[in-house]
């Protein structure tokens, strides 16, 4: 069953709930067990934006290789962010969608995208940023109760769930908007 709400920007993000029990032994020792996979997302993570945006600025091209690559990047880093907030058990893949489905629209650098607003657009973000900083401490949070909740019960109740994807999705919108360059759009405020 996957949640998601209606959206008609750019960038949409849903993962699919759980509704069964989980592991509780893969749950308790998610901290370590997902090391290595965050080691692997490390070295993936850090030269991408200023080439997105050179490209866009001087060459006003967006080339769908690079978009290609990015819309997978993000994709397994969701998959690992959803992992380690405990929304499923299976390890994250590389390559398969498993249970985080993200589509970014693929935008016409000329037609689409403003060629000088990517200098600006994380300054543009902070508000953004500002409020997710304490939406994504209240995120931990809810991880930690969920956490408790699926040792206690093998449940994630629905409630933590929805927020933490929320959170997840908002961040999408952000990342989209401010660092992945696919859009022009302003994300919306809001979890949905």
């Amino acid at each position: 069953m996957t949640t998601s709400a209606p959206s008609d920007y750019p960038a949409t993000l849903s993962i699919d709930y759980p509704d069964r029990d989980l592991d509780r032994l893969s749950s308790f020792f998610r901290l370590i067990w997902a090391i290595p996979v965050w080691i692997v997302l490390a070295t993936l993570n850090g030269i991408l934006f200023p080439a997105v945006l050179l490209m866009i600025v001087f060459r006003q091209k967006y080339p769908r290789w690079w978009y290609d690559f990015n819309l997978e990047l993000s994709r397994f880093t969701l998959r690992v962010e959803a992992y380690q907030a405990l929304m499923s058990d299976a390890y994250p893949s590389t390559d398969e969608e498993q249970y985080v489905h993200l589509e970014l629209e693929y935008p016409d650098a000329q037609r689409d995208l403003n060629r000088w607003l990517p200098l600006v657009k994380w300054f543009l973000a902070i508000p953004h940023v500002v409020v997710l900083f304490f939406l994504t401490i209240g995120a931990v949070f809810a991880v930690i109760f969920a956490w408790f909740a699926i040792l206690f019960t093998g449940r994630y109740p629905r409630g933590l769930f929805d927020f933490v994807e929320g959170v997840m999705r908002w961040w999408m919108r952000v990342s989209a908007y401010a660092f992945l360059l696919t859009t022009d759009r302003y994300p919306p405020f809001q979890l949905t």
